[in-house]
């Protein structure tokens, strides 16, 4: 699927994709012109008609309900979704005058306490009470019988209809009766079914109706936990398949979303990161291993070949996993990627520059092997910008995010170990920035952006730091070692006016005293840590 375009389609003057000719007594549904169709709605009665004006060309009969008739409601979703024709929701005689005079309807369902709205030479109005059996006589269909509804579970319910084997919807706590004896509405045979269509709605009775029109017009219809599409395993396998061609979005929670259409593209890829899904937290912990191949002095990761570095990566993540709190723990790398040196080397900056074949191998063992890879830059007298430049090709990879380490940030006149480095908000904005484009345009998962501190003027402006963009989640990872008094202080600084970021805590074997065990990590250090590391 390719979402290029955000529109509000609904009329007629969009000329959809319409199905085929069909007789009088056939629905003949469209579908969308626009790749994606956004309909915020004022209300139930608005969804309801922008759904019916987006994917139905004309309905001879056409279903209605009031909104606040919770039992009416339910059964005229069954009754429009069996019949594979629209359910408006009565509200605005006008409005619902004028739907039905572009629907060519002849004939309105009125669902208990709905009055059909049509008056003088309108539709002819069957109205029904609102029982299974009448509905089931009116429709002639078989009305399977459904588990009962409870009062927030109306629009799943509905969601789940299946036009071919429809179901009797009925409320939690609400005894069926037996109803009178009631006309029929003439047979009508529904329109094509326009299963390349996804709906994307947000959690919310108001769009009952809108919803149950979208399953009579046959398309997928996806409930949504929170207006990200990005994180619901269902959005995903809907927008990933081949045969998706249009979104509509419902809703004025999905409308006002910053960025769904770039969000519905990377949905849509089917990427996903280590651990499942396409974002990391909060359903996320990371464990990683922090070092640099083939350098046991710079940290635990390098004290070992890249397979058994992947099996020890894999030994710590398994002590956290009964103490993460119901989240998918991840082993990762954190791999030195450039070397801060006593040295300026050719290109005078005092930052080794690992080649990037060294550091491929244990990028791809990882990707094998469900690691995540954070790689860390420690820059000298460059920017982290240009660094982070250097190793693009890695970073366009969806399991590998990106690590500044301010500590080794040199000023021009600067050299290492003689200070603390830093580095000024407006560069880590930049690095921000170019990280969340490079991940938007390559529709890759959220990407780890880690910012490693350990005293507050390594980061100079923090309070500025923007984490606006959704492509990364930002992470500030207190390193400091030494006392486990000393550390907790530093950790209760660093969170004190701090932006809304994710937090990681470093243990290091030789220089903590004592480096805390993982049971005391999760006790102690409070908030809980996203990202733990071992140096």
């Amino acid at each position: 699927m390719a979402v290029l375009v955000t529109g509000c389609t609904g009329s007629s003057a969009d000329e959809p994709e319409a199905s085929a000719p069909a007789s009088e007594d056939s629905a003949r549904t469209a579908a969308p012109a626009e790749p994606l169709t956004l309909l915020p709605g004022g209300d139930a009665v608005d969804l309801a008609l922008g759904v019916s004006g987006a994917l139905f060309e004309s309905a001879p009969v056409v279903v209605t309900a009031r909104e606040d008739d919770r039992p009416g409601l339910l059964l005229a979703a069954s009754a429009a979704v069996g019949l594979g024709v629209p359910l408006l929701v009565e509200g605005s005689d006008d409005a619902l005058s004028d739907e039905l005079d572009r629907l060519g309807a002849g004939t309105v369902l009125a669902v208990g306490e709905a009055d059909g709205g049509a008056a003088g030479d309108g539709p002819d109005v069957i109205r029904v009470p609102a029982t299974p059996t009448a509905v089931a006589e009116a429709t002639d269909l078989s009305l399977a019988e459904a588990d009962p509804v409870p009062d927030d579970g109306a629009l799943d319910a509905v969601a789940g209809l299946d036009r071919d084997e429809p179901a009797a919807l009925v409320p939690d706590g609400e005894e069926p009766a037996d109803g009178d004896d009631v006309d029929r509405v003439p047979s009508v045979r529904p329109g094509e079914a326009r299963g390349e269509t996804v709906v994307l709605v947000g959690d919310g009775d108001e769009a009952v109706g809108a919803v149950a029109t979208a399953r009579a017009a046959g398309a997928q219809v996806v409930v949504l936990e929170a207006a990200d599409p990005r994180a619901s395993e269902a959005a995903r396998a809907a927008l990933s398949d081949a045969g998706t061609g249009s979104v509509i979005a419902l809703g004025a929670e999905l409308a006002a979303e910053e960025g769904l259409n770039w969000k519905l593209e990377t949905a849509a890829s089917g990427t996903e990161l280590p651990g499942g899904g396409q974002l990391l937290f909060p359903g996320k912990m990371l464990v990683a291993l922090y070092g640099h191949p083939g350098t046991a002095s710079l940290g635990v990761m390098g004290e070992q070949p890249v397979e058994a570095a992947v099996q020890r990566a894999r030994e710590h993540a398994a002590w956290y996993e009964p103490l993460a709190g119901g989240r998918a723990v991840v082993p990762a790398f954190e791999i030195i990627t450039t070397v801060a040196s006593e040295f300026p080397g050719a290109d005078g900056n005092y930052s080794a520059e690992a080649d990037i074949e060294v550091i491929r191998p244990w990028v791809e063992a990882a990707e094998e092997a469900g690691l995540y890879v954070v790689l860390d830059l420690q820059p000298g007298r460059t920017d982290f910008v240009t660094q982070a430049e250097r190793y693009r090709s890695l970073l366009e990879l969806p399991h590998v995010g990106l690590a500044l380490d301010p500590e080794w940030r040199l000023a021009p006149d600067q050299v290492h170990l003689t200070q603390i480095g830093s580095v000024g908000v407006e560069e880590v904005n930049r690095v921000v920035a170019w990280l969340a484009d490079l991940t938007r345009e390559a529709r890759l998962p959220q990407k780890l952006l880690v910012l490693h501190q350990f005293r507050l003027d390594m980061l100079p402006g923090r309070e500025l730091l923007d984490t606006s963009r959704d492509e990364l989640a930002v992470l500030v990872h207190a390193d400091g070692q030494g006392s486990q008094g000393d550390k907790q202080a530093t950790w209760r600084a660093l969170h004190q006016e701090a932006p809304p970021v994710w937090w990681g805590w470093k243990n290091f074997y030789d220089e903590d005293a004592p480096m805390l065990t993982p049971e005391q990590t999760m006790e102690q250090v409070r908030p809980a840590p996203d990202l733990v590391s071992y140096q």
